[in-house]
């Protein structure tokens, strides 16, 4: 299981002092920033196990930074375009 943060870490320091504070909380977690992403993207990998998402967005703003789950594009995509369906749509009418 992945899950995709956006936060407000903003350098190589602050991202490395986030990873080792996540994995000292969870160590079946791996996590890594990408900085050069204009949301500095935070990712947090978990093996079969679920990612608590509010205990990382937790950890974070009790070390001073913000962070908001990314929802899946393609999946919110795929809503979309379902939720704008007529309602008869694929009834054969």
């Amino acid at each position: 299981m992945i899950e995709v943060f956006k936060t407000n870490v903003g350098s190589h320091y602050q991202a490395a002092e986030v990873v080792d504070l996540i994995r000292k909380n969870f160590k079946h977690y791996r996590a890594n920033f990408d900085l050069d992403d204009c949301d500095n993207i935070l990712r947090v990998e978990s093996r079969g196990e679920i990612i608590e998402l509010e205990t990382i967005i937790a950890l974070l703003e009790e070390s001073g930074h913000k962070a908001e789950v990314l929802l899946d594009e393609v999946i919110q995509a795929y809503s979309n375009s379902f939720l704008s369906l007529p309602h008869d749509a694929g009834r054969g009418k």
